[in-house]
C-alpha cells in the first residue's frame, strides 16, 4: 500500500526505498567509513557525552534524570552487597528510570513529525519521514499499552552503527541579533574561517558553548548565559537549502534543539521548529542534541584540525523514539 499520493515540497521520501526507514544514514558507505578512519590519526579519543544527570536544575520541565535503584532478586533481597549463604561472591545489581531524550541524545525519525495532507484528500495526517504516520506506524499510548514507534523506531539507526566522519564548527562568534541565530552566512563565514570542510555522509557538529556551562554551573545553571549561546536559524531559507544540497548525514549540536528560536511564537500552518521539519521529516537527517565538545574543540583548534572518526550509535531499544548516546570522536 502507497503511504502517501504527495510529499512535502522538497521532500526526499523514496530516495532510498519506499520502505527506508534510516534517511540520510544510507549515504554513509563503507568507502564513507574508510575515509573517516583516515581521520583518526593519532589514536586520541575524546567522549562527547555529557553525564547521563546533565542538565542539572530543573531546566527541562517534563523530562527527568536518571534514576538508579537496586535490582530485587527472587528472595525479595535487593540485589547490593548481595550475597549467597554460603558461597564467597558479592554481587551488585541495579536498574534505571529515565528519559531517554534528557541528556546526551539522538533523536529519532520517529521523534518529530507533522500534519500534511499526503493522501490528497484535503485532510491533514500525522505525518513522519518518508510518509510514515501515527494512526498506523505507532502504537499509541494507553492503559495496560505501551507507545511504541513501528516503523522508525531508534532501533533502525542502531543498526546502521552511525559511524563516519565528524566535522566539528565553532559557531560560538557568529550569532547575530539578540537571540544569536547563525544563518547561512554565518555558518559559511565560521567553517571557511576554521579550514572545515563538509563532505556527502559527514556528520556536522556545531559547538555553541552551551554544554560547556551546563557542566561549568551544574544546579546553578546560569540561564541568561545559556540564553546567548548560538543556535541555527532554522527558518533561514538559505540554510535549509545547504542542508539537503551539502549532503550531510546528520547534524549535531551541543545545545538542546539545534536550532533557535525568537521566543515563543504562534504558527499559522507552519512549523514551530522549521529545522527539524527539513532535517527529521522531509530529509531523514537525524539530529543529535546536547552533545559536549568543550575537550574536542580545544585539541581541533590546537592542532588546526577540524575532521575526525565519529562513532554515536544509539541504544538498539525497539520502538523508541530517540535514545541517549555516549559519542566518541577519535583523532
Amino acid at each position: 500500500m502507497n503511504r502517501w499520493l504527495k510529499k512535502p515540497e522538497g521532500a526526499n521520501w523514496g530516495e532510498f526505498g519506499d520502505d527506508d526507514r534510516t534517511g540520510r544514514m544510507n549515504l554513509i558507505t563503507p568507502r564513507h567509513r574508510q575515509q573517516a578512519l583516515a581521520e583518526a590519526r593519532e589514536g586520541r579519543v575524546f567522549v562527547l557525552s555529557l553525564p547521563l544527570d546533565h542538565p542539572r536544575g530543573g531546566i527541562f520541565p517534563g523530562r527527568h534524570a536518571p534514576s538508579l535503584e537496586p535490582t530485587i532478586a527472587r528472595d525479595g533481597r535487593t540485589m547490593y552487597d548481595w550475597t549467597v549463604v554460603g558461597a564467597i561472591d558479592v554481587v551488585n545489581d541495579d536498574r534505571v528510570t529515565m528519559d531517554l531524550q534528557y541528556s546526551t541524545q539522538w533523536d529519532g525519525l520517529s521523534h518529530y513529525g507533522i500534519r500534511f495532507d499526503a493522501d490528497g484528500d484535503g485532510v491533514a495526517e500525522h505525518i513522519f519521514y518518508n510518509g510514515f504516520r501515527s494512526d498506523r506506524d505507532f502504537v499509541q499510548p494507553g492503559p495496560d499499552r505501551e507507545p511504541r514507534a513501528l516503523a522508525l523506531g531508534i532501533e533502525h539507526l542502531a543498526m546502521t552503527g552511525v559511524q563516519g566522519r565528524g566535522v566539528l564548527v565553532d559557531i560560538r562568534d557568529y550569532g547575530r541579533g539578540p537571540h544569536q541565530l547563525v544563518d547561512f552566512e554565518g555558518l559559511q563565514a565560521a567553517m571557511q574561517a576554521q579550514g572545515a570542510e563538509v563532505r556527502e555522509g559527514d556528520f556536522l557538529c556545531l559547538y555553541t558553548g552551551y554544554a560547556d556551562l551546563l557542566l561549568r554551573d551544574g544546579a546553578d545553571v546560569d540561564m541568561e548565559a545559556l540564553a546567548v549561546c548560538p543556535g541555527l536559524q532554522g527558518g533561514d531559507p538559505a540554510l535549509l537549502r545547504w542542508i539537503d544540497e551539502s549532503g550531510l548525514a546528520a547534524i549535531c549540536a551541543d545545545n538542546p534543539m539545534v536550532e533557535k528560536i525568537e521566543g515563543v511564537q504562534r504558527c499559522e500552518d507552519a512549523a514551530l521548529l522549521p529545522l527539524h521539519e527539513h532535517c527529521l521529516v522531509k530529509l531523514g537527517i537525524h539530529l543529535g542534541e546536547l552533545w559536549w565538545f568543550g575537550e574536542l574543540a580545544a585539541w581541533l583548534r590546537a592542532n588546526r584540525r577540524s575532521a575526525f572518526l565519529l562513532t554515536a550509535p544509539p541504544l538498539k531499544l525497539p520502538g523508541a523514539v530517540g535514545s541517549p548516546a555516549t559519542p566518541v570522536a577519535t583523532v
